[in-house]
């Protein structure tokens, strides 16, 4: 029984130091990740870091250059990408224009000589998950941005991977498509509890949609976890900065003193004394905390942005109700000691 118990636990998709060059640049630079059976894993990480080239290398797209790949105990490290049991979603769709929506997304089966009356029933079964049952006859040009991607997912369903592969797939729609899709990838991971990797830029999607996420800078990972770990737990300046919209304020030891003060000497000298949008307060009365003014108000409706200079230092503070004040008021600005963050002068967080 013990033994059974410890295999749930085993890596399902596992990379171990991982990495890629392109001649001398070297892209990736030694990765060791386990994803397990069933999660939903998010690549974040500003341009370069590296999180496409990652996604390919696990999708054979590009050959790896050391290090090792397995998936489901199977070493699939310098397999052809076709043989590898994973299926790709990609940010331009990658269509076939003059095929109908029913032959783009059985296409990869037929290839596959499986027989047609599957086929048929494999299709049929994703286009109803996919709300797409009244375009099979159409072709591509005659869809929207949203149903050309979900066609894109349908073709990925159909052959049913051991994981899917995910690459920036919500970039070319807008706003309001993005947030539909976002919401229909979501209920299509539970509905098929599929393993998945997704790469995005986009904070939303990493915080709304991954059981965990990783964070990747310089082609390494800077820390994995939960959405809500790396919010309230970052392990370094960058990590802290980059997850979360606004940026987590970052202010140093020495630029407001009756701050660092509250740290009550764990600030470390040339360090960093960060707090969340909504770790701020700003109030009317000068005198309520440390002086400061308003240099923009950003009324988004249901929160409002109120960007402030304290003693130089620009930050942001998040509340919920509105406020009456103004470019250019006099204002007091408080922290909520409760949470805030300290880094060290290299970056690292060390104990509030």
């Amino acid at each position: 029984m013990k033994a059974e118990k410890e295999d749930t636990h085993m890596a399902y998709l596992q990379l171990s130091n991982i990495k890629k060059s392109f001649g001398d640049a070297h892209i990736i630079k030694g990765i060791d990740l386990e994803i397990k059976k069933g999660e939903f894993i998010v690549f974040v990480g500003p341009s370069g870091c590296g999180k496409s080239t990652l996604l390919r290398l696990v999708a054979g797209l590009e050959p790896i250059t050391s290090g090792s790949l397995l998936l489901d105990g199977r070493d699939i490290t310098h397999m052809p990408s076709g043989k590898r049991d994973l299926a790709m979603v990609f940010q331009s769709y990658a269509l076939y224009p003059h095929m109908s929506v029913a032959d783009n997304m059985s296409f990869a089966l037929k290839l596959a000589n499986v027989p047609k009356d599957e086929i048929r029933k494999k299709v049929d079964h994703a286009a109803r998950t996919l709300n797409l049952t009244a375009y099979l006859d159409r072709t591509p040009k005659e869809l929207s941005g949203g149903q050309r991607q979900r066609v894109a997912i349908g073709r990925a369903i159909v052959r049913a991977p051991k994981v899917f592969l995910f690459d920036e797939p919500l970039s070319n729609l807008d706003a309001a498509l993005r947030g539909n899709t976002r919401v229909e990838i979501h209920k299509l991971h539970v509905a098929l509890g599929a393993t998945t990797i997704y790469v995005t830029h986009d904070q939303v999607e990493a915080m709304t949609l991954a059981d965990r996420v990783v964070v990747l800078r310089d082609g390494l990972i800077e820390q994995v976890g939960t959405p809500l770990d790396l919010y309230d737990r970052p392990a370094n300046q960058f990590v802290a900065q980059f997850i979360g919209m606004p940026s987590m304020n970052m202010i140093a030891a020495n630029a407001i003193p009756s701050f660092s003060a509250q740290t009550r000497g764990r600030l470390p000298e040339g360090g960093f004394l960060g707090v969340r949008p909504e770790g701020l307060r700003v109030h009317a009365d000068r005198g309520a905390g440390v002086p400061g003014r308003v240099d923009l108000v950003e009324a988004l409706g249901a929160d409002t942005l109120i960007h402030v200079d304290v003693a130089g230092t620009p930050l942001i503070a998040r509340q919920n109700e509105r406020t009456p004040l103004r470019v250019g008021d006099d204002v007091g600005v408080e922290l909520d000691p409760s949470v805030l963050h300290l880094f060290n002068s290299a970056g690292q967080t060390v104990a509030a």
